[in-house]
């Protein structure tokens, strides 16, 4: 299936500091303005998550409105999941905020040793999809605690919250940008430190100035948020600005178009993909979004100034080898098979025809490696371009 959570834009951001005000709100009115209790509030919008993710988990593609739906909703159900520790049984800020960082750490480290990867770019199973949802419930049960440790156990005060966890951000971002941050490392962290922004947002807004807010009440700030963020959604539906498939990633052959997406050509030996190779795919899948094309050196054992029109054993190995690639670099991708039993001048003219940004390169111990030339990673290295050398 299609990758199913949207492109991390601008518009991400937003909609995600939008549910989780929402997540804080909405809690409360349901709660206390309407008068339903924790314990009822729980069970009735857990169940309606549980329908939302139904209708989520039956799509094979990011549907814009269906997915914010189910994140306006979890964000509830992870604020009310800390509300009924602290409130109903009398759970520490301080004990919620540390058990909730050991269980979303177990969480990831259980997500990376299955899948190899912790990126939003390759949602495309099913198992990646639910660890992904999992992840993002307790996010919001640990954003919560620790929004609420901030704010009111420190007494650091709603609105002083919020400009600190901006902050936070903030530096993440730099972090990234100036520094090198591993791009999935800082985006976990600022999708965690969102829902104890948002939070301190909605409680700032929402509750009495008497509590050091601005009093406009669970109703009017829930209402405000959700109509906001109806239209933003409604928006992204429309313009599709937001989906990763929604973008011209390939031509008819497979390889990248967009200019904005790293061009990546991955040569495999004349063997199947070996696990150094799915790797290494992987990796670079987990760092952005980029088109990767797949070049399947001939097996032809023909002099190499011949080549051979019989590329039967190639398809073969092609077979075998794209469904294992295309499912660790979560997308699709273009394809051809050498004629030429030369590898050095296939990849050249691969190059020259596709406009590539990087290469992996598979190739065999040495001693073993004469059908691709023994040097010729070092010949490929000497062309200038970024290249990751995997030996089979």
């Amino acid at each position: 299936m299609l990758n199913k959570v949207p492109e991390v834009t601008l518009y991400f951001w937003i909609i995600k500091v939008l549910c989780t005000t929402v997540g804080e709100t909405a809690a409360d009115y349901l709660n206390e303005t309407l008068g339903l209790g924790l314990t009822r509030t729980t069970w009735i919008t857990a169940a309606v998550l549980v329908v939302a993710l139904i209708f989520q988990f039956r799509l094979r593609l990011y549907v814009p409105g269906i997915y914010w739906a189910a994140v306006v909703l979890i964000s509830v159900v992870g604020t009310l999941i800390t509300d009924n520790l602290t409130d109903n049984f009398g759970v520490s800020l301080v004990t919620t905020t540390i058990v909730f960082s050991f269980v979303l750490a177990g969480v990831f480290a259980g997500w990376y040793a299955s899948e190899r990867t912790l990126s939003i770019h390759t949602i495309v199973t099913t198992k990646r999809e639910a660890f992904y949802w999992l992840t993002v419930l307790f996010t919001f049960a640990l954003g919560t605690a620790a929004g609420d440790l901030t704010a009111e156990r420190l007494a650091v005060g709603y609105w002083k919250s919020a400009l600190l966890f901006a902050a936070l951000i903030g530096a993440v971002f730099a972090l990234h940008r100036l520094l090198g941050l591993n791009a999935i490392l800082a985006f976990w962290i600022a999708y965690i430190l969102t829902r104890p922004l948002g939070a301190s947002i909605g409680d700032y807004l929402s509750q009495p100035k008497a509590d050091g807010g601005l009093g406009l009440g669970t109703t009017v700030t829930s209402i405000i948020f959700l109509l906001t963020i109806l239209l933003v959604v409604v928006y992204l539906t429309v313009t599709k600005a937001d989906r990763i498939e929604g973008r011209d990633l390939t031509d008819s052959v497979g390889r990248s178009t967009s200019p904005a997406a790293p061009r990546v050509l991955v040569v495999t030996d004349k063997v199947t993909a070996t696990p150094e190779l799915v790797n290494a795919v992987r990796e670079r899948a987990s760092t952005g979004i980029a088109g990767f094309f797949l070049l399947v050196a001939s097996p032809s054992h023909e002099a190499f100034d011949r080549a051979s029109h019989d590329t039967h054993d190639g398809e073969e190995i092609l077979s075998a080898t794209l469904p294992q690639l295309e499912y660790a670099a979560g997308s699709s991708m273009g394809w051809r098979v050498a004629a030429s039993p030369n590898a050095y001048d296939d990849i050249v003219a691969e190059l020259d025809a596709g406009g590539y940004d990087e290469i992996i390169l598979e190739t065999r111990p040495s001693h073993l490696a004469h059908h691709l030339h023994v040097d010729l990673a070092q010949r490929v290295a000497q062309l200038g371009y970024p290249l990751v050398t995997v030996a089979g």
